[in-house]
């Protein structure tokens, strides 16, 4: 039963580790982790900002992963173009672009006023 459970864990990083190597998106979200990580540290932000930031990054990510999931399975279920599939793959990048454009907004409300001040 631990080696069940243990190959389980096994299998999610193999995901996290395909989704860093191939999929740009996600290469992208990384690096505005990173820099608002950074961002974090240099301006000390409160324990409550860190664990907003924290949140949106690991929210923001996670979704780029599935978006990416998503995309691969359509693309398995149906390689030609359809218009069905095309609306389902622009819903889930819908989702990620919304999540980030609020991200953003968050972002400028925890580092403008300790940008300008």
């Amino acid at each position: 039963m631990f080696y069940e459970r243990f190959k389980a864990f096994l299998f999610a990083f193999n995901g996290l580790k395909l989704a860093i190597q191939h999929e740009f998106h996600v290469k992208i979200h990384f690096f505005a982790a990173i820099a608002a990580i950074v961002m974090g540290w240099k301006y000390g932000i409160s324990t409550f900002e860190w664990l907003i930031v924290l949140l949106l990054i690991g929210g923001i990510i996670s979704l780029e992963i599935v978006n990416s999931a998503i995309e691969k399975a359509c693309d398995l279920i149906e390689p030609n173009h359809n218009e069905i599939i095309g609306k389902i793959k622009d819903l889930a990048a819908g989702a990620v672009l919304w999540s980030s454009i609020i991200a953003a907004v968050i972002g400028g409300i925890i580092f403008i006023p300790k940008i300008i001040g």
